[in-house]
């Protein structure tokens, strides 16, 4: 593929110096990297699980916006979280952020994540 078929996109409020992109658009297919639900200001997971599931998607869809795409075009989400007891919170706040159908997902038992996260997230989505 042509590297004028790839836009890289990063978002304005990441944080300098990371080694990756926080997705990659090739074609109309968009590979979103993991992305957790931390306070921009502090640095840091908030205490709230809803407070951090909403940083998390609100992250997740402003990639998705950039890229022309809303939550319905996403086909895949791999999503990893040290505390599998949380999967009925996740999956709380998960339906509420899509309007039809759900893309296929898994949802894994991990160790530690970064900044003290509960939640990771990645995806792929394809534009309609």
């Amino acid at each position: 593929m042509p590297s004028e078929d790839r836009r890289y996109i990063n978002l304005p409020n990441r944080p300098p110096n990371l080694p990756f992109s926080d997705a990659v658009l090739a074609g109309n297919t968009l590979y979103i990297s993991g992305r957790i639900g931390i306070d921009p200001v502090t640095g840091v997971a908030p205490q709230s699980v809803a407070a951090e599931l909403d940083l998390l998607f609100d992250g997740f869809q402003a990639v998705l916006l950039d890229a022309g795409m809303t939550m319905d075009d996403l086909v895949w989400v791999q999503v990893y979280s040290p505390d599998v007891s949380l999967w009925e919170q996740f999956n709380a706040a998960y339906v509420k952020r899509f309007s039809q159908d759900f893309p296929a997902r898994a949802f894994l038992g991990s160790g530690t994540l970064l900044k003290n996260g509960r939640f990771e997230m990645l995806g792929v989505a394809v534009k309609r």
